[in-house]
């Protein structure tokens, strides 16, 4: 089951003091401030979580698969995401 930002607002609730409401605007608040750093091209680092990092990706050569036909893509911006050394230990047990 994927984990989404109403699930998320619903444990907070469950664990906290907390209203609906500011749950939902803590939530918006975070996500919006990751959005920010990452739009701005910094890093988000997380202890014990992981960290997002912006990168660049240069033009490539690349192919339709309907026509076979190879096409140029353009370069962009992408977001990478690499887990922390805690959070693989617990997912690998």
């Amino acid at each position: 089951m994927t984990l989404t930002k109403a699930r998320i607002v619903e444990h907070l609730c469950a664990q906290n003091d907390f209203s609906k409401g500011k749950c939902v605007e803590l939530v918006e608040s975070v996500f919006e401030l990751i959005k920010d750093e990452l739009r701005s091209g910094n890093d988000v680092g997380i202890s014990g979580f992981g960290k997002w990092s912006v990168r660049q990706k240069n033009p490539r050569k690349g192919r339709n698969p309907q026509t076979g036909e190879t096409i140029m893509l353009d370069a962009r911006t992408v977001v990478t995401f690499k887990c922390s050394g805690k959070l693989r230990e617990r997912i690998n047990g």
